[in-house]
């Protein structure tokens, strides 16, 4: 992705993604664990459940989701990093019913109405408004009629008005289009792209949140 965002970060190689899972520990405090079981649990998986799991990363979500599916349900994640695709096949090597693909989410996916559910963990930030929908259309399209999208990122807020001492390590750490990702309305935007039913789920002091939304049958 960086060949394509250069300031993107979503993307991660090398020592962060060979330790990535170690460092979100650490960064959370020992947090980020619990935190993500709380996560999938507010999706209530139901057994059967088809999943696409979106930038999947190690392979962390996969697991914890398939906890809830029986042989017939399924995860399949979609990242384009050499490093987190290794890490997944290593983490979920013994999970049958949980794959990843190699492929890209901000080009065109082949799947058409057969996902009920879809999850995506703090990378809708890192990429241009405009490729950000591109994602969204392609979840819509990927989705089952009522099927549910799951959005696990920062929450709405002025950087101005956040603490100096959260302000800082966050301009630090983030791209430059997360500071653009803060400041939209993404109930707005998901409603102009087909979905509607919000739910949402704040963590961390408000500035994380899990927004389920449905698509409109």
């Amino acid at each position: 992705m960086c060949a394509y965002y250069p300031e993107s970060k979503v993307e991660v190689k090398g020592f962060t993604a060979k330790y990535y899972d170690t460092l979100m520990n650490i960064i959370s405090f020992g947090l980020y664990p619990s935190f993500m079981r709380k996560v999938i649990q507010l999706m209530e998986i139901k057994p059967n459940d088809k999943i696409m799991d979106l930038g999947a990363g190690t392979g962390r979500n996969a697991c914890l989701m398939s906890n809830y599916l029986s042989s017939n349900g399924e995860v399949i994640g979609l990242d384009v990093s050499d490093e987190m695709m290794t890490l997944f096949k290593k983490n979920c090597k013994d999970l049958q019913n949980v794959k990843i693909i190699n492929q890209r989410i901000d080009k065109p996916l082949p799947y058409e109405g057969e996902f009920d559910k879809a999850f995506i963990s703090f990378v809708l930030h890192g990429f241009p408004q405009e490729i950000r929908r591109e994602i969204i259309g392609n979840v819509f399209k990927g989705l089952k009629k009522e099927g549910e999208f799951f959005i696990l990122d920062y929450n709405e807020f002025s950087l101005k008005r956040m603490p100096f001492y959260l302000r800082i390590p966050f301009k630090l750490i983030e791209c430059p289009y997360a500071f653009d990702f803060i400041e939209k309305d993404w109930q707005k935007i998901l409603a102009e792209e087909g979905f509607n039913h919000f739910e949402k789920y704040l963590f961390f002091g408000g500035y994380v949140r899990l927004l389920k939304v449905v698509k409109m049958s």
